[in-house]
């Protein structure tokens, strides 16, 4: 008798949870959710690429001995935003482990 009341107790929770969780509501835009990416035309001219990589040289070769904290760290930043600028005009497809596996094994299936 103890156990059928606690298996109902259990199935009561487990129930109520999954109804709990059923009304929220994503936070992501509709443009987040979509599983084919947006067509955007962020592609980077060759000027602004060549402006880009002279800066990064730039900031290579400086002598950062001499700089404080706040400068280095405004430094990386900077670097940081022109590589995501770079990557994102790049027109790369990534593909993660599971899936290239999962593709592999359909091919051969």
């Amino acid at each position: 008798m103890k156990k059928a009341i606690f298996f109902v107790i259990v199935m009561i929770f487990t129930m109520s949870s999954a109804m709990a969780f059923a009304g929220n509501k994503d936070l992501k835009p509709d443009a987040e959710k979509s599983a084919v990416p947006l067509k955007t035309e962020n592609k980077l001219t060759e000027e602004e690429i060549s402006l880009l990589t002279n800066r990064v040289e730039e900031i290579r070769s400086m002598d950062k001995t001499e700089m404080t904290v706040v400068e280095k760290k405004e430094l990386k930043k900077e670097l940081r935003e022109i590589k995501k600028n770079v990557k994102r005009s790049d027109g790369t497809i990534v593909i993660g482990g599971a899936t290239l596996l999962l593709i592999i094994i359909l091919i051969l299936l």
